[in-house]
């Protein structure tokens, strides 16, 4: 077998094989075998019909390799269009996003919830000043009481006690921190 006239081609069924072309698989006959061996005809489909399917997707199988090609073209010129006019896709992704923003704020489910959640809120502040208008009527009240005014008073002797009576924010010299019988310390 001379080496020139081995077959080279990766894909070819002979690769490695040492067969020589007019001894190729494809002219051994297979007992058994009608028409295309490899892809068995579905029924109803005749030999000439199945020859033009197989020249059709052939024809369409290029125009979508044709179609890939011009597409991946359009593709890098898009992307160097935008890069000379500064357009990056950190850019284009804030503009979708600031365009989205502004679609949703336009939309009337956005309108008709604010709405709602300003009113919502107007309610939730009018009743909160309620309550706190009740609280402090409410400590008003007990700040007159006469238990408030009992507490009050024995707050203050205590103060009194611990401070002593210069009490009054001036401040204490250590004489006046001394215990005495009078004011033991806690």
């Amino acid at each position: 077998m001379d080496p020139a006239s081995q077959d080279i081609n990766l894909n070819s069924p002979n690769k490695g094989l040492g067969v020589e072309p007019s001894d190729s698989l494809s002219d051994v006959p297979v007992e058994g075998a009608v028409g295309n061996s490899v892809n068995p005809l579905p029924p109803g489909l005749t030999e000439e019909e199945a020859e033009e399917l197989r020249v059709e997707l052939t024809k369409v199988e290029e125009e979508i390799n044709t179609l890939r090609q011009v597409l991946s073209a359009k593709e890098r010129h898009s992307t160097e269009l935008k890069r000379k006019l500064g357009l990056s896709p950190l850019n284009e992704l804030k503009q979708n996003i600031s365009k989205s923003w502004q679609d949703v704020q336009t939309s009337n489910a956005y309108k008709k919830t604010q709405e709602t959640l300003s009113q919502a809120g107007q309610k939730t502040s009018a009743a909160l000043s309620t309550v706190g208008t009740a609280i402090s009527r409410r400590l008003g009240d007990m700040r007159n009481s006469a238990t408030f005014k009992s507490f009050e008073d024995r707050v203050g002797n205590l103060k009194y006690k611990v401070v002593g009576p210069k009490g009054n924010g001036e401040p204490v010299t250590p004489t006046d921190t001394t215990p005495t019988q009078e004011n033991p310390p806690f």
